[in-house]
């Protein structure tokens, strides 16, 4: 039996409280495996971007468990968890959030700044990722000069500049035109298909989601549905 890199269980997520209180996640337990590709489908309110922030660390729980390789994610604070979710995923956006009047070379660098990796390696990698890409000839342009298609190259790039095991996209292609959008999909699907990268795609798109080998639908915080393409009877809810 496979694995799971990502696993969680109860997990549940609250913001604010008394009247105010909003539960965007209910009790959410899935397990995600090294290489697999997984689409978390949802109408907006659905809990699905949520549920990505938790899996990717960039927010933690009310309650429930999450764990990382078996790793309690809950005991991880500060400059050990930012070192694993620097090192360990990569993240592509619907917004670019790239840095507009700055180079394309330096965007994609960012992460490697941020992991104080010496400057000429930061480089090296950098263009070997742009280049990966059929982007080497923009790396000095500004970000701000290119088309929508061009910059989510540029955030692909970037996502792998740390060759990371997990990619999370949460509606990559949804700023981009229907052509652009097969090109960037084609993009995600060929670094799991051929270089075994997860990928965890947030996505209200049936026609998106349908390329992952498995989906797992949301709704009202709640997993309603999980289809597995190469085995439909297997269940992404544990029992």
């Amino acid at each position: 039996m496979t694995t799971a890199v990502l696993s969680t269980r109860n997990l549940t997520k609250q913001y604010g409280s008394g009247s105010t209180r909003f539960d965007a996640l209910k009790g959410v337990t899935i397990d995600i495996a090294e290489g697999e590709s997984v689409a978390i489908v949802g109408k907006s309110g659905s809990g699905k971007s949520t549920l990505m922030h938790i899996l990717a660390l960039l927010d933690s729980p009310t309650s429930g468990e999450l764990a990382i390789d078996g790793l309690d994610a809950a005991k991880l604070r500060g400059a050990r968890l930012n070192s694993l979710r620097n090192r360990t995923f990569g993240f592509v956006f619907q917004q670019f959030f790239l840095t507009p009047n700055t180079s394309v070379l330096d965007n994609v660098m960012l992460p490697l700044k941020i992991a104080r990796v010496p400057s000429r390696e930061r480089r090296r990698r950098a263009l070997a990722a742009l280049e990966r890409l059929e982007l080497a000839e923009k790396a000095s342009s500004k970000a701000n000069d290119l088309s929508g298609g061009q910059k989510q190259r540029v955030v692909i790039a970037r996502a792998l500049v740390n060759d990371p095991r997990i990619i999370f996209a949460d509606e990559p292609t949804g700023n981009l035109d229907t052509a652009t959008g097969a090109v960037v999909q084609d993009l995600l699907f060929d670094l799991n298909e051929t270089h075994g990268i997860t990928l965890v795609i947030v996505t209200h798109d049936e026609e998106l989601a349908a390329r992952a080998s498995r989906r797992i639908y949301l709704r009202d915080g709640l997993v309603v549905d999980a289809i597995d393409v190469h085995a439909p009877v297997r269940s992404a809810v544990a029992s």
